[in-house]
């Protein structure tokens, strides 16, 4: 019988094997594995008694334990029962067997043989298997993370792929990420409340250019009527338009609303300046009704530009034209042209030749740029929606005072179309008799595509170009 076969006390003394506490029959006759039938006195005279029986029985005893010393504890412990417990007399045997049993475990442990496939070999054999759980699992984890890894990659590369034919087969999708009407920003302000904003001496209106459409005007006056402009009604911000003082037109760019920040702040730098600010939503941009498209962009400025001559009397009017503005601004100008009622002046910051120079160019086009069939699958659709914005055209029909403002360090429309289209414009023969002029602003200064109107020397230019307008106009 196996050494763990023999239970323990709580204080640490052998108890009887499990076998015989399992057994009330053997509790009362035996003192060692059974032999044979016979009576339990019988037993214990040839097992326990007489020096014989117990020389055999410990022999045996001995080679049973070393070939159970790896089972035996599982099954003491299966075998177990609380309310069991050893007889006093039979303590003393119980040590001095758990002894023997414990030295013959140790002596087939150390000597090589059949026991050691039994027994040693098993215990030797788990370092391995532990060391071995221990390495598998770092590599496992290192597999978990490259397989996650691996998906993702075919994941980014499938829709990488997929994209330039979503694009194609939906060309709206390309043109909402022209127009980005989509993007107000910032969010959650009143565009009916530009005092919020901090245009004390702006009134916001609605006007309608079309049927289902409405758009929404700001009107900022000059700094010079703030005062009065308080508490004041439509009506007097309408009437204040035949003042003394030049008007701009206002059309902004791409994304967010009237109230973006970069050009709240142009509106107070020009109304500092002595001019009204006219500035509107185009249709499906803020609070402004209807679908976005570039001709009802264009229809959208001439009406409020025809709005304003009509209640400025003979004041100048300037159309100042930003980033996607420009295109909206060009395409205004030359249709003035046509029909003999140009602006005083056109001035156009941050410009772009074409749409698709631009589309080309912009940042978001990076990745794609050198996909096959980039123009196919990009710009084709750009120009089946109908939106071309095409300024290297339109200035070529224009006649009018230009100015053009860039920054060199812009990320959105690149400084070299800014000046391809100065270049374009100033040996255009539209503009023989009007001034053509090109105002550059160095990267050092950090303008980038929509801070031009933090440069100190804004003024003067607007000063020293508007001013020779306004002469050329009154000649």
């Amino acid at each position: 019988m196996a050494a763990g076969a023999f239970a323990r006390s709580r204080d640490g003394a052998a108890l009887a094997p499990r076998c015989w506490q399992a057994s009330p029959r053997r509790r009362r006759g035996l003192a060692g594995p059974p032999v044979g039938r016979g009576s339990g006195r019988g037993r214990r005279r040839g097992l326990a008694g007489s020096p014989a029986g117990r020389g055999a029985g410990r022999g045996r005893r001995a080679r049973l334990g070393a070939r159970r010393v790896c089972a035996a504890p599982l099954r003491s412990r299966r075998l177990r029962r609380p309310g069991c417990r050893p007889r006093p007399g039979m303590r003393k045997r119980n040590e001095s067997v758990t002894v023997e049993h414990e030295r013959a475990a140790a002596a087939a442990a150390a000597v090589p043989g059949p026991l050691d496939k039994g027994c040693s070999l098993r215990h030797s054999l788990r370092l391995p298997a532990a060391a071995a759980e221990g390495m598998k699992r770092p590599l496992g984890r290192r597999y978990g993370l490259w397989f996650r890894l691996r998906k993702l990659i075919i994941w980014l590369l499938g829709m990488y792929i997929a994209i330039p034919f979503l694009v194609k087969l939906c060309p709206a999708i390309q043109a909402k990420l022209v127009f980005l009407n989509f993007v107000r920003v910032p969010y959650f302000i009143d565009l009916k409340r530009p005092q919020d904003q901090g245009l004390n001496h702006t009134c916001n209106y609605y006007l309608q250019p079309e049927e289902d459409v409405t758009i929404g005007v700001w009107h900022t006056v000059p700094a010079a009527l703030w005062k009065n402009a308080r508490g004041k009604d439509q009506l007097w911000f309408e009437e204040a338009l035949g003042s003394s003082h030049p008007v701009i037109l206002y059309l902004h760019g791409n994304a967010g609303t009237r109230g973006g920040d970069h050009r709240v702040e142009l509106y107070k730098v020009l109304s500092s300046l002595g001019y009204h600010v006219v500035t509107f939503d185009y249709r499906g941009w803020g609070d402004s009704i209807g679908s976005p498209s570039e001709r009802g962009m264009t229809y959208d400025a001439l009406h409020v530009f025809d709005w304003i001559k009509a209640r400025s009397g003979d004041n100048p009017v300037y159309i100042w034209g930003h980033s996607l503005g420009t295109g909206v601004a060009t395409n205004l100008v030359r249709r003035l042209c046509e029909r003999e009622t140009p602006p005083d002046a056109l001035i156009l910051e941050s410009p772009f030749t074409n749409i698709r120079e631009e589309a080309r160019s912009h940042p978001f086009s990076v990745i794609y740029r050198y996909f096959p069939g980039f123009d196919w699958f990009f710009l084709d659709p750009i120009t089946t929606s109908g939106i071309k914005f095409a300024n290297d055209e339109n200035v070529k029909y224009i006649s009018c005072s230009l100015l053009i403002l860039h920054a060199e360090d812009d990320p959105v429309v690149p400084f070299h179309l800014g000046k391809k289209l100065y270049n374009i414009a100033a040996t255009s023969r539209s503009f023989r008799d009007y001034k053509v002029q090109f105002v550059p602003f160095h990267t050092d200064l950090g303008y980038r595509h929509k801070y031009i109107y933090r440069s100190p020397e804004l003024p003067r230019i607007l000063r020293e170009f508007l001013g020779k307008s306004e002469h050329e106009h009154h000649h």
